[in-house]
């Protein structure tokens, strides 16, 4: 009667010894010495650079006494001002300021800024109302041409200094 219950213990015993000998298998794919894993978590379509502007203008204070003529005409003020962002981002902005101190009070702060640059190849991305008296123009530049429009501008500044 002994031998009836020993059995079912030694079975258990040796089932479970068994099974600690199995050699866990490795599932993850072989990597080449060769290849860097960086590579691997790359985009396989390259991602574009892109330069975005927006520029802003209220309707209210265009030169008309037409609605219709002063939306249209903060439409094109709104583009040209993101026109001018997108040129301050791909040129920089030329900086005169001037100081006057009397008496060691400051007396007059000036500034006065200046964009100068060309801009070509500029998508127009949108053309939106903002409130009620505001229109927004974003535009966007990719930044493969902005290297091409750098050249030409240094170009024009070199034949005009001749």
């Amino acid at each position: 009667m002994k031998r009836l219950t020993f059995l079912p213990a030694l079975a258990l015993v040796l089932g479970l010894s068994g099974l600690t000998g199995c050699k866990s298998i490795n599932l993850s794919m072989p990597v080449a010495p060769n290849v860097k894993s960086s590579n691997m978590s790359a985009p396989l379509v390259e991602k574009r650079e892109i330069l975005t502007a927006t520029g802003y203008a209220v309707v209210s204070v265009q030169g008309s006494k037409n609605p219709a003529q002063q939306r249209l005409m903060a439409i094109r003020a709104s583009k040209l001002d993101a026109f001018r962002s997108l040129t301050e981002q791909v040129y920089g902005q030329q900086l005169d300021a001037s100081s006057t101190v009397a008496d060691m009070v400051m007396v007059n702060d000036t500034f006065r800024t200046k964009v100068e640059g060309v801009i070509y190849g500029a998508q127009l991305v949108s053309i939106t109302p903002v409130g009620e008296d505001t229109y927004e123009t974003t535009l966007s530049l990719d930044k493969e041409v902005v290297q091409d429009l750098r050249l030409l501008f240094l170009g024009q500044i070199t034949a005009k200094g001749r």
